[in-house]
């Protein structure tokens, strides 16, 4: 005899339509936190360098702003707005004066080039570039330019740097309306940053499914990168740029100050920054025949300049900010292309938020990882000896390796 089928009761059914109302209304908030979320990070993704900008400040600029606080007895908006302030002359003062003598020796250095390549370069008794070029490569006479077009375009060229700049740095101290918009927006997120930002950063933490120890350390690594990169970077420039512009001054080379700025600009760049600089003044100073101060002012750069960012960066900044110089250089470079001149402290504290959000997820995941044993390099086949031969699934023989004992 056949048994009938089991038929649920009332109260089962019941509870069965509630698990899957409330999985219906997880899934839910779910997709709706998702597509909001969504629609908020496209709105605010064309603000993103000022928002990121303004964060890195106001963690930077919290303990004065501390200070400020007890000093005005609790009353943040005022100490924020005096955070601010002191902010903008100590910013804003010094970068006016070195964009003002740089862009001042620039315009004399694109207005002095061509007098002073004719000079050089334009006598009978002087180097002849293009007699150079023929007796160092035959293959390119019938089409090396000539000394006067040589001349021309290395004129030319150094005058359109000089005006290039000089127009760069009349925009940024003028200000675009895309440079004071971003302006603006940082420092407006600034104040409200240092204002309410324990109730900012509790509100997003409270969201993270993360212990509280790995939520400090994120705030603790975010904060200490970004001072390691700003304070080593900040440093290591003006040393170069300050110890590379008087080596120029005693070699000869005119418009030492400006140089001098270029190399603090480029110094963000690790390893290679002040090279850019002042490897082609050496060449230039040995290509116009002034080979002792050439030799000299390549001692002094190679020894004195490079040196202080290959001892003092990975101390400034590879200790404090607790990362490889390989990451910093990834992180300073690929900053540097996606964010702009901003990015040499972005790309960093991306990296360092990089490597511990793995460490996390190790840390989470220890349980199930399997371990890592110690890598060995494989061992080398003895050419003396025979190779066994084998047969593979096609029925041709080949040399079969030794096994593992």
């Amino acid at each position: 005899m056949a048994e009938s089928p089991h038929i649920p009761d009332q109260e089962t059914i019941l509870e069965r339509a509630a698990v899957d109302g409330s999985k219906f209304r997880t899934a839910f908030v779910v997709l709706l936190v998702a597509v909001v979320s969504g629609l908020f990070l496209a709105l605010a993704w064309p603000l993103l360098r000022p928002l990121m900008i303004g964060a890195i400040l106001s963690g930077l600029c919290t303990p004065m702003f501390n200070w400020f606080v007890r000093l005005f007895r609790g009353r943040r908006g005022l100490a924020s707005i005096a955070t601010l302030l002191v902010l903008f002359i100590i910013i804003a003062g010094p970068i006016s004066a070195m964009l003002g003598l740089a862009v001042q020796q620039a315009v004399t250095v694109s207005d002095r080039a061509l007098p002073w390549l004719q000079d050089r370069f334009g006598s009978a008794t002087s180097f002849d570039a293009n007699r150079w070029i023929v007796d160092h490569f035959p293959f390119a006479e019938d089409f090396a330019p000539s000394q006067k077009e040589i001349v021309n375009s290395v004129s030319n060229a150094i005058r359109g740097v000089g005006t290039y700049l000089v127009s760069s740095a009349s925009s940024f101290t003028a200000g675009t309306a895309g440079f004071l918009l971003e302006f603006f927006i940082m420092i407006y997120a600034m104040f409200f940053f240092l204002k309410d930002g324990r109730q900012i950063l509790a509100k997003i933490f409270y969201y993270m499914p993360l212990a509280h120890d790995d939520e400090e350390r994120i705030l603790e690594r975010f904060i200490s990168i970004s001072r390691a990169t700003i304070k080593g970077t900040l440093l290591i420039g003006l040393l170069q740029g300050t110890l590379g512009g008087l080596g120029f001054f005693f070699a000869g080379i005119g418009g030492s100050a400006f140089w001098g700025v270029i190399m603090v600009i480029l110094s963000v760049i690790p390893g290679v920054g002040a090279g850019l600089v002042w490897v082609p003044a050496v060449i230039y100073l040995y290509v116009a025949g002034q080979a002792l101060p050439a030799t000299l002012l390549l001692i002094w750069c190679a020894t004195v300049v490079s040196t202080i960012d290959n001892v003092l960066r990975p101390r400034l900044v590879g200790q404090d900010a607790q990362m490889h110089d390989l990451m910093i250089f990834i992180g300073t470079l690929g900053g540097l292309f996606l964010f702009g001149p901003i990015g040499f402290v972005i790309g960093p504290v991306v990296c360092g938020l990089f490597l511990l959000a793995w460490e996390i997820y190790g840390a989470a995941f220890k349980d199930i990882l399997p371990p890592v044993g110690e890598l060995r390099p494989s061992p080398r086949p003895d050419r003396h000896a025979s190779p066994e031969k084998s047969e593979d699934k096609s029925g041709t023989s080949r040399p079969k390796g030794r096994r593992k004992s």
